[in-house]
């Protein structure tokens, strides 16, 4: 979603605005800009464009911007289409400068307050009506921090904003409520940003704020205010992140290096919470014991990819465990009557642990009934993993394409960790707990054998590109498998796809189903087989065209119509994690060859932190 970034120092700092924003393009944006306090003269030198932050860089590289005191910010449209007027940062009077990520609920009435006191709006956004009010305060004598103070409490909705005045060059304010925003610890200067990753080449060391937090931020301090408006110490944390962590190395976009980093990632994700035979229960924390012994049901709620992941996850918790498990979609959950089972243990899953949906989900489980909550996430210092019970990490590292495939796989891991512990409280034999953990242990092999099929499907790939529509097919838990192929196929290539149980067929799919119809069926080796097997013949009979991705040691041949794509075999529990990255790699290399814009796919953001 959008992003922030901000710098109060003794040099320029244009360089560091520009390089942070860069280093947010993976949060999915349609515009840019950035704005500095003039050294000479009154008012800012503020540059906004649409499209590519490159096209920022080089406005910027042709005529420099000169200013110790900036913001700067990447926009995704939610009020007014993507153009250079509605691109932040937003100016009022010349006097006030802002950048803004969230989104407003009541700018209505305020704008309609705003043009009665005299201000004339330029932007369709909800964005313009902050800098106006705080402008407005900062007229009556108000210092900027009184005033944006004074603005913040007329808010209702999400924001996070950074806040800069021409009167008073050598200070940012800033303040969150409902988006995240870090402030990042420099010597003789300090910074802003959505997300720790923009600082990277300036700071590793970060103050975290919390809701409600308003912040103060001059070269050499910086002083925090809760929600109560006291004065409060918010902790440093030193955050280590790879050195290559945003650096594509050898590989062509991040998602196909993401694609390949997978088995090492499962490796990071399993180190030091299994054994040679067993889950070790105490690599989740030393609440996690009375967490998992009091759970008789889950409810996992999640968005996007996070939720077909536990939509896995619920096969194998009713399987394995034996208690109820309900998945939801966030943006559904959290407005329905939900009846919560007793002793319900909630669950979130997110990659960044701060998807707007999935985030207020979180924050009304408690009142709902639930006993206790659990987030799965990929960011420590994330507002799920700061306001729940229990985390869980992914430990996938930085994950820049926005189509999610090494945290998805890694989520599924985490879950399946999860899985283990509560059977184990549920009458799993230590057998059956020793079969699973082997399993796992030759989990990161058996999906770096699929990755050795890359070429294999890059000419597969070719047979894709012609075509309007896909249809993926699974049964159990390699339905959810399907939708999550189908989701990847049409995040990146644009090709419109979907997912279906496979046993579906008869009741509405099968009349799509002709020659111009890829059908892509996952049949690992279970009981379900034999059901699925009737279903392709389903496919064959109306002439679609058949690709099976399948357990090597069935036999599956290749035939007209049918081209069998053979996995490695693995346990059928594990199988979903494995079969799901060749459907990543199809997906890859059929965008590739449309020439589509695969790591930041249009019309869609990293982290969705706005309803």
């Amino acid at each position: 979603m959008c992003g922030i970034v901000g710098a109060v120092a003794d040099r320029h700092v244009a360089a560091i605005l520009l390089e942070g924003l860069q280093r947010l393009e993976y949060r999915g944006y349609d515009s840019a800009g950035l704005a500095v306090v003039r050294e000479h003269g009154p008012g800012f030198d503020c540059r906004r464009q649409v499209g590519k932050v490159r096209q920022l860089k080089d406005d910027v590289t042709a005529s420099p911007v000169m200013g110790h005191t900036g913001i700067a910010h990447t926009r995704w449209a939610t009020h007014g289409v993507p153009n250079e007027t509605n691109a932040h940062p937003h100016i009022s009077s010349d006097r006030i400068c802002l950048v803004h990520n969230g989104i407003i609920e009541n700018f209505e009435a305020l704008r309609e307050e705003m043009m009665s006191v005299g201000y004339a709006f330029r932007s369709e956004t909800d964005s313009e009506v902050i800098v106006h009010l705080i402008d407005f305060y900062h007229q009556q004598k108000m210092s900027l921090l009184e005033a944006v103070r004074a603005a913040v409490k007329r808010l209702e909705g999400a924001y996070a904003i950074g806040v800069i005045a021409h009167d008073d060059p050598e200070r940012i304010v800033a303040a969150r409520m409902g988006s995240p925003l870090v402030i990042g610890k420099g010597i003789g200067e300090n910074f802003i940003a959505s997300d720790p990753l923009a600082l990277r080449p300036v700071t590793d060391r970060f103050v975290f704020l919390e809701e409600g937090d308003l912040v103060e931020v001059t070269k050499q301090d910086i002083s925090v205010w809760n929600v109560q408006d006291e004065t409060v110490i918010r902790s440093t944390v030193k955050v280590e992140l790879g050195h290559d962590d945003v650096d594509k190395g050898n590989y062509r976009h991040f998602m196909q290096k993401e694609i390949h980093q997978q088995p090492s990632v499962l490796k990071d994700t399993l180190e030091g919470r299994i054994g040679r035979t067993r889950v070790l229960e105490p690599a989740f924390g030393v609440k996690a014991p009375d967490i998992f012994d009091r759970a008789q049901a889950l409810t996992i709620v999640a968005c996007g990819t996070s939720f077909y992941a536990a939509s896995i996850a619920r096969y194998w918790v009713e399987e394995l465990v034996g208690i109820p498990c309900q998945v939801e979609i966030a943006s559904e959950f959290r407005y329905r009557k939900v009846a919560v089972r007793p002793d319900s243990l909630f669950v979130t899953i997110s990659q960044s642990g701060e998807t707007a949906d999935t985030l207020a989900a979180l924050r009304i489980a408690r009142d709902l009934g639930y006993y206790a909550t659990l987030t799965i996430c990929n960011v420590p210092t994330s507002s799920m993993v700061r306001e729940s019970d229990l985390a869980l990490m992914i430990q996938a590292g930085t994950e820049v394409g926005v189509a999610s495939t090494k945290a998805f796989t890694a989520q599924l891991t985490d879950l399946f960790l999860l899985t283990i512990l509560l059977a184990r409280r549920h009458g799993m034999a230590a057998e059956k707990e020793t079969e699973l953990v082997e399993a796992l242990h030759g989990l990161p092999d058996a999906v770096d054998q699929a990755l050795a099929l890359d070429q294999t499907i890059r000419q597969l790939a070719e047979r894709f590109i012609d075509r309007a529509h896909a249809l993926y097919l699974g049964r159990g838990p390699m339905f959810p498998v399907a939708m999550e192929g189908a989701l990847k196929l049409k995040e990146i290539s644009y090709i419109h796809a979907e997912g279906y149980p496979a046993g579906e067929l008869k009741h509405g799919p099968l009349a799509l189903v002709d020659e111009d119809m890829p059908v892509i069926a996952v049949a690992p080796n279970d009981e379900l087989l034999e059901k699925v097997q009737s279903n392709l013949q389903e496919v064959r009979a109306r002439g679609g065209e058949l690709y099976v991705f399948a357990d090597e040691t069935l036999g599956f041949k290749n035939e007209p119509g049918v081209t069998v794509i053979p996995l490695p075999a693995v346990h059928k529990v594990l199988a979903p994690i494995v079969y799901v990255v060749p459907l990543q790699l199809l997906a890859y290399h059929v965008a590739v060859l449309k020439g589509t814009d695969v790591d930041q796919p249009r019309n869609l953001a990293k982290s969705v932190t706005v309803e």
